[in-house]
């Protein structure tokens, strides 16, 4: 007996992979009814199953390094231009993968020909390669994935930290590096720790005035922002059933603020009605955990004891009851972005603010998750209400949450539907920005103040926003790909530069501590975002001139006084956005070694992948001997990465602590050839 997904066959309960026929069987199959075969004896949960069927290296041990092949691939034009110069770097004719998208949804501005120029490059590029493209004003990669191309039981990889919002269609999604991304996209397998699995069974169903915001939130609560590091958080039980794709999404979407791996669902009736709904429902595929699977870990909600909450200033993992800091004036509130701006959250905002208007002091701002979300609000006669409560309507895109725009004032307390909150992300230095559910943000925006939105019920009734049977589908604005397209000229303008030159790592390291910084330092505190640096994502010598600005401006300029640099951190450092420039750019300007307590998962592979040594105190205490001005020596460091050391001596100010490199075999070799990309070179060299 066998059962089947995408391109893999179970046969007497052993996951065997075909990957030289999986076009022809990928397309002339239609989706399986059952995922494993009835013998398989050991009860899997959803996560173990996905992992099972992709599993091209390695043994499923928590930690252990393990290889998984990749369906789909995920690119955003702020990470993707560079991630796409890198997949040019290898040389290939064709993407090898089954689906490749790149999505235009973060430089929207276009305030000179920087943006526009990336985003012909892009254009261009994918039709050359045979890249799936969805162009300025489509939608957010992961409202536009889930809507026409996210399927069960499949694997994304994305350049994009917050790609796991494709939980919502139970893909096992992950956010990566551009380079990891790039390499995926040339067929070959993503390595990663095997997670540990939080089962979190879900109970009862949310009260009125309560949403899926309000689920994650309460994760965030109990977990902060690293609580979940090394994990997938998988949901289950029959709170389940009450959450709607779009919810799920959500969740998916914020659980990246949790520090895990990814987070994922089970594939049910309410993934069959809506990819039914999108005129997709061939793509359905059941997916759920069997009776008895067992999780590494285990955590329970019960939905209907939840009340609305709200992160406060500046952290996702901050988070309060909403009653707790209910009156606080409220100066712009933002609904939509990649978290909450699907058809279901936007039209239950459309009832609760009918008939009303903002307040006088509050900027009302709706952006919509994607085109076809705002032609279906238009169609269930959404628009002019919203437009009539002094609401501005924004195209499809991050905008605010990537600081693209809709900057609050000096000292302005800003509540947005958001992902993220780290501080300066907004584009306005010291910031105020809270997160919270849509209900609670329109509430807010009506009353001019944090309002608990379950203050409107005593004059209305909580507005259930029920799921279409059918979606107003468009996918006419999405560049397909074809065959025709390999002969076409990829343009490229004067900011688009090639990638760098990078060095192999020395016999010996000696270098110089540049800035020292605390605990959970974000990829945004290391390479800001916004709208005077996103636009020079692909001129790295540009870019790099903004490392570390907002915490010292001064960092370019005494990196290239130092020349050999290194950078010492505390726990969780490198937290948030995948955005790989976060380690290109410090490797621009001479860092080669980053110290900290602890990593963040993302950052850390992207220093591998750059060469950039990631040691970690031993001796946490061992942080306080460092400053700034410290110089740093290890001798024979080259010789200690290949024979497999995993304590390093580091000698300072006649001294010496021990410093821990947990990485693995590959990660060891792209260290030893200055880089991830090096290594391929020369490997693809040796074919």
């Amino acid at each position: 007996m066998s059962a089947q997904l995408g391109n893999l066959w179970y046969i007497k309960n052993r996951p065997i992979w075909f990957p030289g026929i999986y076009k022809t069987m990928y397309r002339s199959l239609q989706p399986p009814t059952v995922f494993l075969s009835k013998e398989t004896s050991m009860p899997f949960n959803v996560t173990r199953k996905v992992l099972e069927c992709h599993l091209v290296e390695g043994q499923l041990v928590p930690g252990e390094e393990i290889a998984i092949r990749i369906d789909h691939t995920l690119l955003q034009d702020a990470t993707g231009t560079m991630a796409m110069l890198e997949f040019e770097a290898l040389g290939l004719e064709r993407v090898k993968v089954e689906l490749a998208a790149q999505y235009v949804d973060h430089n929207l501005l276009q305030t000179d020909f920087k943006n526009a120029d990336d985003h012909r490059y892009l254009q261009s590029a994918c039709v050359r390669y045979g890249i799936h493209y969805s162009p300025p004003g489509n939608g957010i990669s992961h409202q536009v994935h889930l809507e026409n191309f996210g399927r069960p039981g499949l694997t994304l990889l994305g350049a994009d930290s917050h790609t796991p919002a494709a939980a919502g269609l139970s893909m096992l999604a992950m956010g990566a590096g551009g380079m990891d991304v790039a390499l995926a996209m040339a067929g070959r397998p993503y390595y990663l720790p095997c997670p540990r699995v939080l089962g979190v069974k879900l109970t009862g169903r949310l009260p009125d005035w309560v949403s899926a915001k309000d689920i994650i939130l309460e994760m965030l609560r109990r977990y902060d922002v690293k609580g979940c590091l090394g994990k997938v958080v998988e949901y289950y039980g029959p709170g389940v059933a009450t959450l709607t794709v779009e919810d799920r999404a959500v969740i998916g979407n914020m659980g990246t603020e949790l520090g895990a791996t990814s987070s994922i669902f089970p594939s049910d009736e309410q993934t069959r009605a809506y990819l039914s709904a999108q005129g997709r429902g061939d793509h359905w595929l059941p997916l759920e955990a069997d009776p008895g699977a067992q999780y590494d870990e285990y955590a329970e909600i019960d939905l209907a004891t939840l009340t609305p909450l709200i992160a406060c200033p500046s952290s996702p993992g901050n988070v309060v009851a909403v009653g707790e800091v209910a009156g606080t004036s409220v100066d712009q509130v933002i609904i939509g972005s990649s978290a909450n701006s699907g058809l279901k959250d936007l039209l239950r905002v459309v009832r609760i603010v009918e008939g009303r208007h903002s307040a006088p002091n509050t900027d009302f701002h709706i952006n919509p998750g994607s085109r076809q979300v705002l032609e279906n609000v238009a169609e269930a006669d959404g628009i002019l209400p919203l437009m009539m409560a002094g609401a501005k309507l924004h195209q499809s895109g991050c905008l605010g949450c990537i600081g693209m725009g809709q900057a609050p004032g000096t000292g302005q307390i800003s509540l947005r539907t958001f992902p993220r909150n780290f501080p300066g992300r907004s584009g306005t230095k010291d910031d105020q920005v809270y997160l919270c559910s849509p209900e609670t943000a329109a509430a807010s925006a009506l009353r001019g103040v944090i309002t608990d939105p379950r203050e409107l019920g005593k004059d209305m009734v909580y507005p259930q926003a029920e799921e279409p049977d059918q979606r107003l589908v468009d996918r006419s604005s999405i560049v397909y790909p074809s065959e025709k397209g390999m002969a076409t000229e990829v343009l490229r303008g004067p900011n688009i530069k090639p990638f760098p030159q990078l060095d192999a790592l020395p016999d010996d390291l000696r270098v110089t501590v540049a800035i020292k910084v605390g605990d959970n330092i974000s990829t945004d505190g290391i390479m800001p975002a916004g709208n005077k640096v996103l636009p020079l994502r692909s001129n790295i010598e540009a870019i790099s001139e903004y490392v570390f600005y907002q915490i010292d401006p001064d960092f370019h300029t005494r990196c290239r006084e130092l020349v050999h640099v290194a950078v010492v951190g505390g726990d969780n450092y490198g937290q948030g956005s995948s955005r790989e420039h976060a380690a290109l750019a410090p490797r621009y300007l001479g860092v080669r070694l980053k110290l900290a307590k602890s990593f963040a998962r993302i950052h850390k592979a992207n220093l591998c992948n750059f060469g950039i040594l990631p040691l970690t105190f031993k001796n946490p205490a061992d942080y306080d001997r460092l400053a700034e001005g410290t110089v740093l020596e290890i001798g024979d460091v080259r010789r200690r990465i290949e024979r497999g050391d995993t304590e390093i001596p580091v000698r300072l100010n006649g001294d010496e602590i021990i410093a821990s490199l947990s990485v693995s075999e590959r990660q060891r070799a792209s260290l030893l050839a200055g880089g991830t990309l090096n290594l391929v070179r020369q490997e693809l060299g040796r074919l």
